[in-house]
């Protein structure tokens, strides 16, 4: 018994939960402003709820078909979420290497945090004397976004990638299991 099962219809595979899926992918925001483009192969993910990608545009391209196009588009709380105020943080220039400059991201505990694991990413807003001016939050937080998406390739999942809860191998990456590492 296979671990998914998946409509075909002349070889034509259903994008359903377990499907490796990857796609061609343009973002603008709400404005038509050009943010982003996927390069080379596409974005490559394991559809299904794993919370690898934007459950708004799983939702769009369940049940269709390598060659798919739609448009979708995502609120705030559909994509990086608001922008929280909270998130920014002013902290000594003494704390970083010299060469810093705006645009550099650094990773840091939160605020009040003990927890080694419980690790945030920060952009380097602007550097003032010596402040440097840190901020938490996702880059196109509190943006809208629409992603105009094309399904370029679809394939069932191996045990191991449902197991694992991601995609392993040309389209994601392997395990050192000996080490743990991932390459």
């Amino acid at each position: 018994i296979p671990s998914v099962i998946l409509t075909t219809k002349e070889n034509l595979m259903k994008i359903a939960k377990n499907t490796v899926v990857t796609l061609s992918m343009s973002v603008t925001d709400a404005q038509n402003n050009f943010i982003e483009q996927t390069s080379g192969e596409g974005f490559t993910y394991l559809h299904g709820g794993y919370d690898d990608f934007f459950p708004k545009i799983e939702e769009a391209i369940e049940g269709q078909e390598v060659g798919f196009e739609t448009t979708v588009q995502l609120e705030p709380d559909d994509a990086f979420g608001e922008y929280d105020a909270d998130l920014v943080r002013v902290e000594k220039r003494s704390l970083f290497p010299a060469d810093i400059e705006p645009g550099m991201m650094f990773e840091g505990m939160p605020e009040g945090s003990d927890d080694e694991d419980d690790v945030e990413f920060f952009t380097i807003t602007d550097i003032e004397g010596d402040k440097v001016v840190l901020d938490g939050n996702h880059p196109l937080a509190g943006m809208a976004l629409r992603c105009a998406v094309t399904v370029t390739e679809g394939r069932a999942a191996t045990d191991e990638e449902i197991e694992h809860e991601h995609v392993h191998g040309d389209d994601g990456h392997d395990h050192d299991h000996e080490h743990g590492t991932v390459h």
